[in-house]
């Protein structure tokens, strides 16, 4: 998994073989077709390990967004999100593709790693709206899964926004604004 992982960070998993991959991890295509009956299997496996990390997101969510204290954790969880990305991004993007394309075991890995998360950003949306700071309009789940989507597509072309002068640091003030707006109702102080 690892020199898939490697491989993946220098080509295209279009130019990955298990040929390559079984030299990279010094075995041969044999050992590899022990435990995996193809590249994908790799990537779905990498894909279904990158999850681990998405239980430091939830915490990230709970707590206090009020104020200064809760632009703080909108700008940790953009920043999570990125760091996540930057450490997987050919396997998360390959699972987006897959999963896009209807492949259930790769709709079912990105499912389990946003959902909780989702969830999470849901409930706080609910609250909020709860106390009359979010609309009554607004969907709590659809708001949710809107900054999923903005955060995921966001950390996933860090690159292109660069072509345009956006700066990772303009990339999670922005984000981290638009994220405490949505959860909160309220404008970021």
């Amino acid at each position: 998994m690892d020199a898939t992982a490697e491989l993946l960070a220098e080509r295209s998993v279009l130019d990955l073989s298990v040929v390559d991959i079984a030299r990279r991890a010094d075995a041969s295509p044999a050992t590899f077709y022990h435990y995996f009956e193809n590249v994908e299997e790799v990537v779905l496996a990498l894909a279904d390990r990158a999850i681990e990390e998405m239980p430091a997101v939830l915490q990230l969510i709970q707590g206090v967004w009020r104020g200064q204290e809760g632009l703080a954790r909108a700008r940790a969880v953009v920043d999570a999100f990125l760091e996540h990305w930057d450490a997987h991004h050919p396997v998360l993007q390959l699972r987006n593709v897959l999963a896009d394309r209807g492949d259930r075991r790769f709709m079912r890995v990105r499912r389990d790693a946003l959902g909780p998360v989702l969830d999470a950003l849901a409930g706080r949306i609910e609250e909020a709206r709860a106390e009359g700071r979010v609309s009554e309009s607004v969907h709590p789940w659809a708001a949710a899964a809107g900054m999923g989507s903005l955060l995921e597509r966001l950390a996933a072309h860090q690159s292109e926004l660069a072509v345009r002068g956006v700066s990772r640091d303009d990339l999670r003030e922005t984000c981290a604004r638009i994220l405490y707006q949505t959860v909160t109702g309220r404008s970021a102080p």
